[in-house]
């Protein structure tokens, strides 16, 4: 690239591939000045030899590693979800114009974007992402289990506790019960099951070790129903909470908050969106169930007032939802402020 070219481009984007990645480059009137392919190596190369420019990309994998290099090199570096890109595309879909469609959405004043996450953080969501997928598996053999024991008449009461309990008698039963090939699988899959709880049981001390050494990690397990696994994985997935302005931005991001699909003078509110991180949004939903199913400590926490208030009215499903939106936005503050959670304050509210 020239020098004129250089300090004519003002906004890049850049559509990010496996190996290769398309860049397209506008000046401060919007024109495009720059539309090259570069490969994975040329990338930071080539724009460390620009002057500072704002640099756009969809966030996705690898993207945060990208962003983080590139705001080392002095570049203003943003990331986007990628469904907020996808109205700026014009004509056919191609790289190109993924990439100019990056360009044009970055500079937008009122563009939603996603905090860049430290080496840290990607660290601690590999552990949360390992474990969901070992907890998922976990989950397939104890049906499996199950499924085959109901083919040969035999029911076992609902909970891992009891089908754990129970398959030493199982496997003892007499061969025209079970048959000697039937119970070697099903040994085999208890073994499986014994493995997965051990590597499981591995990651969740880690978690919690990595949480106890993390003040933000500290501050959010005052919050009723939060443990080191709901307090790590929300400080892996947004860090200290930058990227909202409110609780309620943040419990909208985890699609603790109506659909809504209102028109004119009619607001129309459905059921909860779902949007964003599903993983986290379980999390807090579970953590809400832990403090319903416990009346005695919510005089402690200050949430008694407002829980018997809502439950006369809501749904049990309804309020689980419910408190989990307020827990959430409480987790919020809690993060965003550097302050532990204060029970004064709830009662005030």
């Amino acid at each position: 690239m020239s020098a004129r070219f250089n300090s004519e481009i003002a906004v890049i984007g850049i559509d990010i591939g496996k190996n290769s990645f398309h860049i397209e480059g506008l000046d401060r009137r919007g024109a495009v000045v720059l539309r090259q392919k570069w490969s994975r190596g040329q990338v930071e190369r080539r724009l460390a030899n620009l002057p500072p420019c704002l640099i756009g990309m969809e966030a996705c994998v690898g993207a945060h590693h990208l962003s983080r290099n590139l705001t080392s090199l002095g570049h203003d570096a943003r990331l986007m979800p990628a469904k907020y890109v996808r109205a700026y595309s014009k004509g056919q879909k191609n790289d190109f114009r993924d990439a100019e469609a990056i360009a044009e959405a970055v500079q937008r004043p009122t563009m939603k974007f996603v905090a860049t996450k430290t080496a840290e953080q990607l660290d601690l969501q590999a552990l949360h992402r390992v474990r969901e997928r070992l907890v998922s598996q976990r989950t397939g053999i104890i049906n499996q289990i199950r499924a085959f024991l109901l083919e040969r008449g035999i029911a076992v009461r609902q909970g891992l506790r009891f089908l754990r309990a129970e398959l030493p008698r199982i496997l003892a039963t007499p061969r025209n019960i079970l048959s000697p090939r039937m119970a070697h699988v099903i040994e085999d899959l208890a073994g499986d099951w014994r493995r997965l709880d051990e590597r499981i049981e591995g990651l969740s001390s880690e978690i919690e070790a990595l949480a106890r050494r993390n003040a933000g990690c500290e501050r959010l397990m005052s919050v009723p129903g939060i443990g080191p696994l709901i307090s790590s994985a929300m400080v892996a997935a947004i860090g200290d909470g930058d990227a909202f302005s409110k609780g309620r931005d943040f419990a909208a991001w985890l699609g603790l908050v109506p659909k809504q699909m209102s028109t004119g003078d009619r607001t129309i509110l459905g059921k909860i969106s779902k949007r964003g991180n599903r993983y986290l949004r379980v999390l807090f939903v579970q953590a809400a169930w832990v403090v319903l199913i416990k009346p005695k400590s919510w005089d402690r926490h200050g949430l008694k007032p407002w829980l018997e208030a809502a439950k006369k009215r809501l749904h049990h499903n309804v309020l689980a939802i419910a408190l989990a939106n307020k827990l959430a936005r409480i987790a919020w503050s809690v993060l965003a402020h550097g302050r532990a959670f204060e029970t004064t304050k709830i009662q005030a509210a």
